[in-house]
């Protein structure tokens, strides 16, 4: 406990120049015991890998989106900030659509996420960020329980980004989100509800919304998420520009692949659900 305190406090000292994009470590702070809850007790996460995670310097944490309600990225911060030997703080892009949720776009920004774009995760990285990335996008999360760690196709930024400012690329793969919020169907007819919460659609689970905001709560599966070596397209390639769409396409399919075996690995280690 000495130890968790000792990081907390490191954390919330860190304020000599502020955070362009809004990040607030006091905040982050103040949250840390909730988010290992999750990780320790309710999902019992379980991690691998982190040696693959570097220590400093710039890189993409590229990894599979998953549950109706994505709450993936929470827990893979949480397991670098509570379980590597620096703690780094995991610096996420979040979907548009999220700033014009009530007070959801603020709170994503204090604890340290970005509004994904290209402009913006170039400088993180060239802050030597480690940045987080779900090229899946909202697709990632769309998808029914019945189609549940089927990668869907990855958008291809994260390629240029590699390539472009010489960043490794740390496969990462989650499994134990799907079940969290099992979507069985999407409300998508939300009339006056559209505008003000400014999502797509509510996902419709077997708990929610027949009973309500209990309906809401997630399920305590058991998370399994694992970091996988290092790819570095930019040490592979001979390009001396950036990469054409076609090419740009396969490397991102490639790196698809290989998250999707890693998802597939985990599966196959996986005694239960829960």
């Amino acid at each position: 406990m000495a130890r968790s305190q000792g990081r907390t406090a490191r954390h919330a000292t860190k304020t000599d120049r502020p955070d362009p994009f809004g990040y607030d470590p006091v905040f982050a702070a103040r949250l840390r015991p909730l988010t290992e809850f999750f990780y320790r007790r309710y999902w019992r996460v379980c991690t691998d890998g982190l040696e693959h995670v570097p220590s400093t310097g710039a890189a993409l944490l590229v990894g599979n989106h998953s549950g109706g309600i994505p709450l993936d990225a929470a827990m893979i911060g949480a397991a670098i900030d509570l379980e590597h030997p620096q703690h780094r703080v995991v610096r996420f892009l979040y979907d548009r659509f999220v700033a014009g949720m009530p007070f959801m776009g603020e709170l994503y920004n204090r604890m340290g996420s970005v509004v994904a774009s290209l402009d913006n995760a170039r400088r993180l990285l060239e802050m030597g960020e480690l940045v987080g990335i779900f090229p899946e996008g909202v697709e990632g999360v769309a998808k029914g329980i019945w189609h549940r760690y089927e990668l869907q196709p990855f958008n291809s930024g994260f390629v240029h980004l590699s390539l472009l400012l010489r960043a490794p690329i740390i496969p990462t793969a989650v499994v134990g989100a799907e079940e969290t919020y099992p979507v069985i169907a999407k409300w998508e007819r939300l009339g006056p509800l559209k505008d003000l919460l400014n999502v797509p659609y509510i996902p419709v689970t077997p708990l929610f919304p027949w009973l309500g905001a209990i309906g809401m709560i997630p399920l305590p599966t058991k998370w399994h998420i694992r970091f996988g070596v290092p790819i570095r397209l930019y040490a592979e390639t001979r390009l001396r520009r950036a990469p054409s769409s076609a090419t740009a396409a396969k490397l991102a399919e490639r790196v698809r692949r290989h998250v999707q075996a890693m998802v597939h690995e985990l599966l196959a280690q996986r005694e239960s659900i829960f």
